[in-house]
């Protein structure tokens, strides 16, 4: 008995010493997870990425990004804009944001840009803002008004529709099928530029005659990426915004429509916001 005593004890010391070296390994293996925490807002917990698309478009603009950054982990959501008017689409993804826990990354592209910088406004939840070829209005500018001081081929290629809405006459604008390729969408084959001009979206005027009233990107930390070849949205019109906005900035060769053209880069934009976060938010004096 004494014999069989000893052999469990040395049975069990060696389930001992195997289990603390399983351990070991473990820890080594999860080890290079550790940086994934990176990923984290200041309050640790993982944020909701918010996608805003622009006019003439609705969420699966996004799709090639969302896909990216699902495999990264996050929780994405791309709500629809209304396109009727920026007091109106501000208020609408305003009440989106509010419905969501924990810290989001906020980006719009194209007019959602205008979009996110008033919805954005007075929430602490959201801590990073993202502009992908987008309007950044300051208070008192108009996506109408950015346009006057940087032209671009966009004044050539919509057509006004009026529609009625509670029995007043109002005005869609919608792109021009010919112009969806070389004007909206050139770095895309011929083929889904086309796709994307049967599915178009119209906006109302509104949505870039209304001034803005806040903008978010004075308080809250913003990246930007500039369009080299974007002939919607004026490359230095999205230079100048980002400036003063003091956006982290990144410009590649790519036409309006980069979420769809590059949808790598997009992505990479949105993890940084994302990544940077907390970091950015503690050494920004606009956060304190």
């Amino acid at each position: 008995m004494a014999a069989s005593a000893v052999h469990g004890i040395r049975r069990r010391t060696r389930r001992l010493h195997v289990t603390a070296a399983g351990c070991a390994v473990a820890a080594l293996c999860t080890a290079p997870a550790t940086p994934a925490l990176a990923d984290r807002g200041a309050g640790g917990a993982k944020p909701t990425i918010v996608l805003v698309h622009g006019a003439f478009a609705d969420g699966s603009s996004w799709n090639r990004v969302i896909e990216r950054l699902e495999r990264r982990g996050y929780t994405v959501m791309a709500p629809a804009n209304p396109l009727r008017g920026l007091y109106s689409d501000s208020t609408y993804i305003a009440s989106v944001l509010k419905s969501i826990k924990g810290p989001i990354v906020l980006a719009g592209h194209s007019y959602g840009g205008a979009v996110i910088s008033t919805a954005a406004a007075g929430n602490p939840q959201v801590k990073s803002l993202v502009y992908i070829s987008a309007l950044m209005p300051d208070v008192g500018e108009s996506g109408m008004s950015l346009s006057a001081r940087f032209p671009s081929a966009l004044g050539t290629a919509t057509t006004s529709v009026p529609y009625q809405a509670d029995g007043v006459s109002r005005t869609d604008l919608y792109l021009k099928r010919d112009k969806v390729h070389p004007v909206f969408a050139a770095c895309l084959p011929a083929s889904e530029a086309n796709l994307l001009a049967v599915a178009q979206r119209p906006a109302a005027t509104t949505a870039f005659s209304e001034k803005a009233k806040v903008a978010a990107w004075k308080n809250i930390p913003s990246w930007a990426l500039v369009g080299r070849q974007d002939m919607t949205i004026n490359p230095d019109q999205e230079r100048f915004e980002a400036k003063r906005a003091h956006s982290h900035t990144v410009e590649i060769n790519t036409c309006h429509v980069s979420l769809i053209a590059r949808p790598d880069a997009v992505a990479d934009l949105i993890l940084q916001a994302t990544t940077a976060t907390a970091t950015t938010a503690a050494a920004d004096p606009r956060t304190r």
